[in-house]
């Protein structure tokens, strides 16, 4: 946040209860202080309640001063309002763990997943830029391969594709762009996008 830059945040939205995708919740304190304002917070139940217990401060009924100030907002997977923009949960598998990617406007991201059913992929089609997995070129348990990617991708047909949450295993950055046809490539940190 700090490199990019960002001035300001309208809400947070979590994909999902793992670590690594709940760890920044902390960081939302400058924008309070920034903002002067609670942040919203929307996740599906079971995902406020991974918050509750990782976060116990932030829900208690005393809080120590500086804590994060949220407004959680339960979802399900049913479009929703943060503002005047819609935002349409795209349920995806990663695993047996249920995960939303989200869909806002024109714009998909879907991170953490290895199968989509028919109905969420009807939900994508149309977006222009989407934003998916790709962790290794190798079978995985439970993350999208670069050619699983791929294949959902040419389903998909949006105009411009990233690959995100890559693993070391998937190679170099410029060797696996040289390889993907013109209207892929791997995101890289700092990458922004103007829809």
């Amino acid at each position: 946040m700090l490199r990019e830059r960002v001035k300001k945040l309208d809400a947070v939205l979590f994909t999902h209860e793992h670590k690594d995708h709940t760890a920044g919740l902390d960081d939302v304190r400058s924008f309070n202080f920034k903002q002067k304002k609670d942040m919203p917070v929307y996740a599906r139940l079971q995902v406020i309640e991974q918050l509750k217990r990782e976060f116990s401060y932030v829900f208690a009924e005393k809080k120590y001063p500086g804590v994060p100030q949220i407004q959680i907002n339960e979802i399900n997977n049913n479009p929703f309002l943060i503002g005047e923009t819609e935002i349409t949960p795209i349920e995806v598998m990663h695993y047996k763990l249920p995960v939303y990617g989200f869909r806002i406007k024109d714009f998909t991201y879907i991170t953490d997943a290895n199968y989509i059913a028919p109905d969420e992929l009807e939900k994508i089609k149309g977006t222009k830029v989407l934003v998916l997995n790709a962790l290794q070129k190798e079978e995985h348990i439970s993350h999208f391969t670069l050619d699983e990617a791929v294949e959902i991708v040419n389903i998909i047909q949006p105009e411009k594709a990233y690959f995100t949450h890559m693993s070391h295993k998937l190679g170099k950055h410029r060797d696996i762009d040289a390889e993907l046809p013109d209207n892929m490539q791997l995101a890289f940190d700092g990458l922004k996008l103007h829809l």
